[in-house]
């Protein structure tokens, strides 16, 4: 059936019977190969609620579409602005203003994670259209967030990277809280049909340039933490020819020639409206609390440490397996440790027993705790000291070089088909793709065929950018 907008009807609201579906579960239900009928009609419930929800939030989007252009303008304008006073402020030696220390940038990069992981999903549902005129410029934009099948620029496949590269990819137990924009984005992609104005709404309004992802791309620099894939969403999202303008564009190639426009831009708005539910960058950033994140690593780590001390070491009367085996001893564990010297707060970590055993690839427990756990804890050690390692001042962003590829990204970025040719086990899933492609009777055909491996559980595999580079090539 024809995706007609100009009778875009609202779905109907049909009570659900089952508790509200958990954003983590539908989460990870819809990233499944399978998405059978109940996970399909969980998305869609949930997405109704979200809707609900976010309908009782402002908006600043202009009343008269046709003045989006204008607002579009005055967007990028006022983020300019702040972040011009923000490097002003920077430059006459004010702290940063996100990240107090590197664990606190890692407890960022972790907490967004299931959002970024899911990079532009919500604009998968629209490939099925790919021969209709109207959604060129969103489904361009999508093929852009995979990178046009390039591993180094698939949005995913970085933050992947960016991820293990940091001791961070125990994301998965998060809070339900941090799974809402994913699990939105993942009810799109999944329900487009039924959701176009909603669908275009939503990339309206996650395409502009926010302030925050300047600022974040300036400090984790300072902090030796590789920016590059907020660098490039600066780049990509620009609001002159990229995410952001092709949004607009994207918004009136759709706008309906018959029927309510009115309602159509009713909805639009409300999806605009729900890149406002569930965790955002800057709710995350603020909810950081260093000596509970310590407290919630060690808890981890006790349910199978309790069994593996030895019973020479006791501290207070108890072993090392007795204080482990009592969660809520963790804090009076650590305080002993503290006053026996095994720690010592505010110094540099290095002079703390405890940080001795666990960091170092010869230390007595190395590999128990991740990068990032390390972090954690050698900053909650560090304390102050730490700040006072501080340089007084720092150079402005553009001095630093965080907006330039990096090294590693530049060189691996080449035409798909200077690629050696493909052999063995590893690469038998795109020979078998190429074969399937050679023996269908047409472009539209092939296009079909691919669409199903672009999908947001499978863009960011082998196969999957093979398949990205063939559709973005049939798609131009």
């Amino acid at each position: 059936m024809p995706m007609t907008l100009h009778s875009l009807p609202t779905p109907p609201h049909v009570a659900d019977p089952r508790p509200p579906a958990e954003s983590r579960a539908l989460y990870f239900a819809l990233l499944d190969p399978v998405v059978d009928d109940s996970r399909h009609e969980a998305a869609a419930h949930y997405l109704q609620r979200q809707l609900e929800a976010a309908a009782a939030l402002p908006c600043d989007l202009p009343g008269d579409p046709a003045e989006l252009d204008a607002w579009l303008d005055a967007h990028t304008a006022r983020v300019g602005g702040q972040y011009q006073r923000y490097l002003a402020e920077r430059r006459r030696g004010a702290p940063r203003r996100y990240f107090a220390s590197k664990a606190h940038a890692l407890h960022f990069l972790r907490g967004v994670a299931p959002t970024k992981l899911v990079d532009g999903a919500w604009l998968y549902g629209l490939l099925q259209r790919w021969d209709d005129p109207r959604f060129t410029a969103l489904i361009r934009t999508y093929l852009e967030e995979l990178g046009d099948g390039v591993a180094e620029q698939n949005h995913v496949v970085l933050y992947r990277k960016l991820l293990a590269s940091q001791g961070c990819d125990d994301w998965q137990q998060l809070d339900d809280e941090h799974f809402v924009q994913g699990a939105i984005q993942l009810a799109l992609a999944t329900h487009a049909e039924h959701f176009l104005p909603e669908v275009i709404g939503f990339n309206l309004g996650y395409e502009q340039l926010p302030l925050h992802l300047l600022i974040t791309s300036y400090e984790l620099t300072e902090l030796g933490i590789d920016p590059y894939y907020f660098t490039l969403h600066v780049t990509v999202d620009n609001a002159d020819n990229g995410h952001a303008r092709k949004a607009v564009q994207g918004l009136r190639a759709a706008w309906p020639q018959v029927g309510d426009s009115g309602e159509f831009y009713r909805r639009v708005i409300n999806g605009y409206r729900l890149n406002e539910l569930g965790a955002s960058t800057l709710s995350v950033i603020e909810g950081f609390d260093l000596g509970q994140e310590v407290l919630r690593i060690l808890e981890k780590k006790a349910s199978v440490g309790q069994f593996v001390h030895s019973d020479y070491c006791r501290f207070d009367g108890r072993t090392v397996n007795q204080w482990l085996a009592e969660p809520t001893l963790i804090p009076q564990f650590l305080a002993t440790l503290e006053q026996r010297g095994w720690i010592k707060r505010g110094r540099n970590p290095q002079e703390s027993r405890f940080w001795q055993l666990i960091s170092g690839e010869q230390a007595a427990m190395f590999g128990v705790f991740s990068g990032h756990e390390q972090q954690l804890i050698h900053d909650w050690i560090a304390g102050d000291w730490l700040a006072a390692q501080e340089p007084a001042r720092r150079r402005p962003f553009g001095q630093r070089g965080a907006g330039r590829l990096h090294p590693d990204h530049r060189a691996a970025i080449r035409p798909a088909q200077g690629q050696a040719a493909a052999s063995g086990d590893f690469d038998a899933e795109t020979e078998l793709l190429q074969q399937q492609l050679a023996q269908l009777p047409s472009r539209a055909a092939r296009m079909r065929h691919l669409v199903p491996l672009l999908a947001p559980n499978r863009h960011h595999s082998v196969a999957g950018l093979l398949a990205t580079r063939l559709f973005s090539e049939l798609f131009n």
